[in-house]
């Protein structure tokens, strides 16, 4: 992913302005100290000094919330799939795409792994993130019919979606039980196995 936009200076006696970005470490305040599900919007917008409808302004709901930036990091996702040679293997490409995405700078590791706490975790969280995850998949099913020459709704792009979601959540919840792996070797090194799977022809 890529590294989350830093808030603008605060100027004297002017208020500090509202950023998604503030906004969600407001709210992962929140629910680390009450919890994801007695945490509420009005809580969360309280905290922040700002009213319900500005809330919705940054967030469609509290779950999203979570999932961050998630719509524009799936836009970042096509574009370096574009990027990627066409003499390069399709299994490889979706490898590095897959380990590029979810790459965090050191300082945001602690955050995004409470995120991914949330999102694997929380049940209230799970039917949203099955929507979060067919568009994850989308994008790789898009990108891997156009190497194939095939629609993204035949069989084998679809399969290799499925099969790279798994991968990544996989490499995740195995990421989430220790802390002496880092997040981007896991998923390289299964994805690498993923490939050899399918084949690179």
């Amino acid at each position: 992913m890529a590294k989350e936009p830093s808030d603008p200076p605060v100027r004297p006696g002017r208020r500090r302005s509202t950023s998604q970005y503030e906004l969600e470490r407001v709210a992962f305040e929140l629910f680390e100290r009450h919890g994801f599900e007695a945490t509420t919007v009005d809580d969360i917008a309280r905290s922040a000094g700002i009213g319900r409808r500005t809330f919705f302004r940054y967030f469609d709901s509290k779950n999203d919330v979570v999932w961050g930036a998630f719509s524009d990091q799936l836009q970042r996702m096509r574009d370096r799939f574009r990027d990627r040679p066409d003499d390069e293997p399709l299994m490889d490409a979706v490898r590095t795409v897959v380990v590029d995405f979810n790459r965090v700078d050191a300082a945001e590791v602690p955050r995004h792994r409470r995120r991914m706490e949330l999102i694997l975790r929380v049940p209230a969280l799970q039917a949203h993130s099955t929507l979060r995850y067919a568009e994850w998949r989308a994008v790789v099913a898009e990108f891997a019919a156009l190497r194939l020459g095939v629609s993204p709704r035949e069989l084998l792009p679809q399969a290799i979606a499925y099969a790279a979601l798994g991968v990544a959540l996989a490499a995740y919840e195995h990421w989430l039980a220790r802390t002496d792996v880092e997040l981007c070797e896991l998923l390289d090194t299964a994805m690498a196995a993923l490939a050899q799977g399918f084949g690179n022809d």
